[in-house]
């Protein structure tokens, strides 16, 4: 039972922030929100091994991965954050604030990967089922992964519908989540 509140109170700010794509079934946001959840449910089962045998081979995989995590969405956020044009803006209700540039980016991370957040929330998910890797839970890290692939494809095509043939030569040159890799 406890778990069960831990989960909803940790979805709770999750539904208020994401409510306004909730609905909108073909956006980012909506498979977005529900990756989000499966992060959360990962965390609620594992947060009580976070740092149990921390010198463990498995434990050390994780915090690395949660460390990749953490550069990935500080770097996108900064990157993000300096392309912003004060006096132009893009109003996305769905788009968290950070999200809504007019400016496509491809200065830092982003030279490398079109997706840092989202790859982020890779790091993230896999990094917190392995602090206790259990094999029931491999099914809500795999549904994660595949919403967050899901929610960068459609990025992308509202990237390409906003940013044109110029984001068509970027994917060319970009990984989607991994440098050099994936």
């Amino acid at each position: 039972m406890d778990k069960v509140i831990f989960f909803i109170a940790l979805s709770l700010p999750v539904i208020f922030f994401s409510k306004k794509s909730l609905f909108e079934f073909h956006s980012q946001g909506f498979t977005r929100f529900f990756s989000f959840e499966c992060i959360i449910l990962l965390f609620v089962f594992n947060y009580t091994k976070w740092f149990s045998e921390p010198f463990s081979l498995k434990q050390i995989i994780s915090w690395l991965m949660l460390l990749v995590s953490l550069w990935f969405l500080i770097e996108a956020v900064i990157r993000l954050r300096r392309a912003r044009k004060p006096d132009i803006v893009k109003v996305d209700e769905k788009l968290f604030r950070f999200g809504q540039t007019t400016e496509l980016v491809t200065s830092g991370i982003y030279r490398q990967i079109r997706h840092p957040m989202y790859s982020s929330l890779l790091f993230l998910a896999w990094g917190i089922w392995l602090k206790q890797p259990l094999w029931y839970l491999i099914p809500a890290a795999l549904l994660a992964s595949w919403l967050i692939w899901l929610t960068a494809r459609r990025d992308e095509k509202e990237s390409l519908s906003c940013f044109g043939e110029k984001y068509g030569e970027y994917m060319k040159g970009t990984k989607r989540f991994i440098p050099f890799i994936l």
